[in-house]
């Protein structure tokens, strides 16, 4: 039991990579909070998990619903040691000047916005109870690029660099905070990286990747697992490519 007694926040997670976190931390004895714009998803998640785990249905780019988030995590356990930032978007895979402002401005709003309003929930209740820690969610594609997803990669590269300036900000208050970067993944948004799910497709991506695989869910939740157990205490600002060597 890695992580008993510890109290987590996971975003996105109602699905995909966020799911398997969920599971994963609370096998390993977690309370988990699962924040979703989804919150049937996440409340079918978190009862599939047991007593454990809570549904909190909420939009990343709201201030508001962060806060909520964090506010009712804190009054059901008196307290948050671990935040997983995960939830994430996308626009589909197209030449960079065919992606609308609209689009532009969700894709940032999710993927770094989100980590600006939780930081702002989050940290003040870490820094109350002598340290904690921070876990986002970054991508191979703020490290090796993809063409056809440059805004997306934009954000991602964001949130990798973003994740090493908060550690050594928040350093001094206890508050470790790391990066996983994933090579693409098995889940809801892989037809957007690729442009469109065809086994054609699928090959040139897992081409790309030495190990001969896309991601998946349990990958993502066993290194978060570790980066977020007391296994990991002397590790803050690490970008952790689970990526089966595409980024070499």
């Amino acid at each position: 039991m890695r992580l008993a007694g510890k109290v987590a926040l996971v975003t996105g997670g109602a699905s995909g990579f966020g799911a398997g976190i969920a599971r994963t931390f609370a096998r390993e004895g977690a309370n988990v909070a699962i924040l979703d714009l989804n919150g049937p998803g996440a409340k079918q998640v978190a009862s599939a998990i047991g007593p454990n785990a809570m549904a909190i249905a909420g939009d990343v780019t709201a201030a508001r619903d962060v806060t909520a988030a964090v506010d009712s995590t804190v009054a059901a356990h008196g307290r948050l040691d671990i935040v997983v930032n995960n939830a994430g978007w996308t626009h589909r895979n197209q030449p960079m000047l065919d992606v609308s402002e609209a689009e532009f401005d969700r894709v940032f709003a999710v993927n770094v916005k989100s980590i600006f309003h939780m930081a702002r929930a989050a940290i003040p209740v870490m820094r109350r109870q002598g340290g904690g820690t921070i876990i986002n969610i970054g991508s191979t594609a703020g490290i090796r690029p993809r063409p056809g997803l440059t805004w997306y990669n934009a954000t991602k590269g964001a949130v990798n660099l973003m994740s090493r300036s908060m550690a050594v900000e928040l350093a001094p208050d206890k508050i470790r905070v790391n990066c996983v970067a994933p090579v693409a993944g098995e889940t809801g948004l892989l037809a957007a990286f690729m442009g469109e799910d065809t086994p054609e497709m699928r090959a040139k991506f897992v081409a790309t990747i030495p190990l001969g695989r896309l991601s998946r869910p349990d990958d993502i939740a066993n290194a978060c697992l570790y980066l977020a157990s007391d296994e990991a205490s002397l590790i803050t600002g690490v970008v952790l490519e689970v990526d089966g060597g595409r980024t070499i």
